[in-house]
């Protein structure tokens, strides 16, 4: 099984985007909750939900009630959107061999293989959206989805 990488900033931002779909848009999650679901520290979390806010795929509200929401029904948002709005680099041209001239007129070993992941994997995130989530049955989530409750 092939596996991608993803930066931490992009991971997180997923984490989040999946934890306000999953809890249906009854209520805002505040930072600090999102944080704990999402085991994301606090400051990071913050900076990575600023960029979803000023992309609309999220709200904010300050007070009493506060918090995060989508800012679009889950099958509006795909993650396509979310890992673009934290820079995800769909167009990278970087050698996964680490050869600085890899290109179709002179590939690497892997160039094909990888080449046709890459386009597999953006053509998955943008055909993907929120709707596609599962809600974990297991005790650690419905644990920590308590938190603020």
């Amino acid at each position: 099984m092939l596996s991608l990488s993803l930066s931490s900033t992009a991971e997180y931002a997923l984490r989040a985007m999946t934890t306000l779909a999953l809890d249906g848009g009854e209520k805002a999650i505040n930072a600090r909750d999102l944080a704990v679901v999402t085991r994301v520290p606090v400051h990071y979390l913050n900076k990575i939900m600023k960029q979803l806010v000023e992309a609309g795929l999220v709200t904010s509200a300050k007070g009493h009630g506060g918090g995060f929401r989508l800012g679009k029904l889950p099958s509006r948002i795909s993650y396509l959107d979310i890992l673009k709005v934290v820079g995800y680099n769909f167009d990278s041209r970087q050698c996964v061999f680490g050869w600085d001239a890899c290109r179709s007129d002179r590939p690497c070993p892997m160039h094909d293989a990888w080449s046709k992941a890459n386009e597999d994997f953006v053509d998955w995130a943008r055909r993907t959206t929120l709707t596609s989530l599962r809600k974990p049955t297991h005790a650690g989530w419905r644990e920590a989805h308590k938190v603020g409750s």
